[in-house]
C-alpha cells in the first residue's frame, strides 16, 4: 500500500476552509513553521500534535486518513486493506476506515522500540480498550501507570490523559478498538489547551 500524503492532505483541508498556515497554527497552538514543515511533508507530526492540528479545522484523525470517500459496508478486510493513520513511527492501521456511519474504530497498533504517542496525553471523546497481541508497552491513565505484555490488556474512559510508550526493545503489537470512532470530529469534543 503505498504511503499517505499528510502534507497534501492537510494543505487541501486547510484550503478548503479558507485559512492560512498562520491561522491554522495559531487555532492549534503551534507554530507557522510546524504546519509548513507538515505540508512539504518535511517532518511527520506525533499522533498528539497531528490531533490538535486537526482539532482546530475541525477534522477527526479517521476522517482525515480515509479522504473524502465512502464504500458500502462489507464483511472483509484483507491487511493491506487497513488504511495506516499512525505518524510514521508508530503504526495505527485502522479497519473499515471508509465504512459510513462507523460507530466503532478497530485498530492493528505496532509500537517500534521506543515509539511514544507523545508527551502531551492524549484525551477524546468515549471509551478505548485493547489486548496486547506481543512486546510489552507502557501505558499512562490519568496518573496510573502500567506496563502491560501479552496477553494483557486495558479498558479506559478516553477522556483521561493518557499515553502509550514502548520502552522494551521490541515491538509491541496492540490490537484495540474504541467507540465513538476515533477521535471523534473536534468540533464535538472539547478543545484541551
Amino acid at each position: 500500500m503505498e504511503g499517505f500524503d499528510v502534507g497534501d492532505r492537510l494543505r487541501q483541508l486547510r484550503s478548503a476552509r479558507g485559512l492560512s498556515q498562520r491561522e491554522l497554527a495559531k487555532r492549534a497552538g503551534v507554530t507557522n513553521s510546524t504546519i509548513s514543515l507538515i505540508e512539504q511533508n518535511s517532518v511527520s507530526p506525533s499522533v498528539s500534535s497531528l490531533k490538535k492540528i486537526l482539532d482546530a479545522l475541525p477534522v477527526s484523525i479517521s476522517a482525515f486518513f480515509a479522504g473524502d470517500e465512502t464504500s458500502s459496508p462489507r464483511p472483509f478486510y484483507r491487511a493491506g486493506e487497513l488504511t495506516e493513520i499512525g505518524d510514521g513511527h508508530l503504526s495505527w492501521r485502522l479497519v473499515a476506515a471508509r465504512r459510513p456511519d462507523r460507530r466503532m474504530s478497530i485498530i492493528h497498533e505496532r509500537y517500534p522500540p521506543g515509539a511514544d504517542t507523545g508527551e502531551e496525553m492524549l484525551e477524546h471523546e468515549g471509551e478505548e480498550g485493547g489486548v496486547v497481541i506481543s512486546g510489552t508497552i507502557e501505558l499512562t491513565v490519568s496518573g496510573e501507570v502500567a506496563v502491560l505484555g501479552a496477553g494483557d490488556a486495558y479498558y479506559f474512559d478516553s477522556r483521561l490523559p493518557h499515553r502509550f510508550r514502548n520502552l522494551g526493545d521490541r515491538e509491541c503489537v496492540i490490537v484495540s478498538a474504541n467507540s465513538p470512532p476515533t477521535f471523534s470530529e473536534g468540533g464535538q469534543e472539547l478543545h484541551h489547551a
